[in-house]
Order: structure tokens, then C-alpha cells, then sequence
């Protein structure tokens, strides 16, 4: 079993999911595409995982690696049709490479904050057994506004309707972390376009609060993302 992963940024990478992923013996690929790193041949991979990153989906000028990265996204889930899970930026790049829509969230959301499922997602195979409603990391300032067409909306916040969608049958993506782990908020919040919409969301002296909420509920939201990952795993495996 192979995994390609999509990066944008060095520090987002698979988080907590990559001590799963040893345990399990899954091998995995990174393509660091903000380095220059080209996308391989797609045909060798069972699972496609796309990663956070500082860049907006539209920023097609300043990073055009976005364009190939969309196609390749995009031939994944409608030719392909294989198991896909994007976070954040995976998750608005998965719609913009649809046929969905992606603007500005306003105000951003960002901390340790509650998700709910939906009906369809409290019923969904991706979040079988995970909790209906949960403490997660968001750090984003851009929105899907308009899901794919055979979209469907799993989970979502008071101020974010849709933070969670399936599209198809395979393809799975959340606007928060799921891969969260005790390092994660220290090494983003060395960020500066990270440390700055922090500080301008929430003030001087957020990103230790912040850090101090994850803490309190690390347990939870590591027994969230194993869930979630066994979850998955099985859409892999078949």
C-alpha cells in the first residue's frame, strides 16, 4: 500500500498521522510542491492526502504550481477514483478543482474550537465512531462558499457551514487538523503569515493560549484523528 502526499509548506505535513502510519508499516511519498518537487505518475499510489499550507487557491500567479496540482487533484477523484483526504488547504483546493467555489472567511477562524457533525456525517463511514461533536485546530482565513457538484456537507462550525464534505464516494476532505500533536502550534506559530492572522484574530500572546487549549484537550483530539485514520484506512484497504 502507497500514499503520495501533497505539502505546501515544510511544517504541514501528516502530523500525528504519520506515527500511524509507521505503526502500520505504510509507506508514504511527500511531495514538498512549493519547493519545486514535480508530481510523479499517479497510477503507482492507493491514496492521495493534500496538506495545509499559507497560500490561497487562487493565488495561481504567485505559486502556478497550484495549476498542475489541481489537475492532478482533479483527474485523482473523477478518473482515478481512488481514496482522497485533503486538510485545510487540501480540503478548498478539493472543491476549487471541482467544480465548487472557495472565498474569504470572515472573521477568520482560528484556536481550539468545536466542530459538529451533521446528519450525513454522523452516518458517513469517514467519522464512524469519531465524536459528534469535537475540539479541533482551525487556522484559516479562506471558505468553501460553493461545494462540488455531488458534494456533501459532513461537518461544520457556527461561523464556517461547511467543514467537512465528501465528494463522490472516496473523497474526504476537513477545513480543520486533524493531524494535530504537541509540537504543531509552536512550530506554525514560527510562521510569520501564521503568527500574524493569529494575532490579528485573537491578540498579543494567542498563540500561547492557544497552545495551552490544545494541551487540555490533546487526548481527545488524538483519539479523534486515530479514528478518523482507522476509518480511512479501511477505504485503502478496499
Amino acid at each position: 500500500m502507497r500514499l503520495l502526499v501533497f505539502q505546501h509548506i515544510a511544517c504541514e505535513h501528516p502530523g500525528i498521522f504519520r506515527r500511524f502510519l509507521r505503526q502500520d508499516g505504510i509507506s508514504w511519498d511527500a511531495v514538498q510542491l512549493d519547493e519545486g518537487d514535480q508530481i510523479p505518475d499517479l497510477s503507482g499510489y492507493d491514496a492521495l492526502w493534500v496538506m495545509g499550507g499559507p497560500m490561497d487557491v487562487w493565488e495561481t500567479d504567485q505559486h502556478p504550481w497550484l495549476v498542475s496540482e489541481k489537475s492532478a487533484i482533479r483527474r485523482w477523484v473523477r478518473e482515478l477514483n481512488k481514496p482522497f483526504l485533503g486538510l485545510c488547504l487540501g480540503h478548498q483546493l478539493l472543491a476549487d478543482s471541482l467544480d465548487g467555489k472557495c472565498g474569504p472567511q470572515s472573521p477568520a477562524e482560528i484556536g481550539i474550537l468545536d466542530v459538529s457533525l451533521t446528519d450525513a456525517g454522523r452516518t458517513d463511514p469517514i467519522m464512524q465512531n469519531v465524536d459528534t461533536t469535537m475540539k479541533c485546530l482551525q487556522w484559516h482565513s479562506v471558505q468553501v462558499t460553493q461545494m462540488p457538484r455531488d458534494g456533501e456537507i459532513l461537518a461544520s462550525s457556527d461561523v464556517c457551514a461547511c467543514q467537512a464534505m465528501r465528494v463522490g464516494s472516496l473523497a474526504y476532505s476537513m477545513q480543520f487538523h486533524m493531524e494535530l500533536e504537541p509540537t504543531t502550534i509552536a512550530n506554525w506559530g514560527a510562521i510569520p503569515a501564521y503568527a500574524n492572522a493569529l494575532e490579528q484574530t485573537l491578540g498579543p500572546g494567542s498563540l500561547d493560549k492557544m497552545a495551552m487549549d490544545a494541551d487540555r484537550h490533546m487526548a481527545g483530539i488524538e483519539q479523534n484523528a486515530r479514528q478518523l485514520y482507522e476509518n480511512f484506512k479501511r477505504l485503502m484497504v478496499a
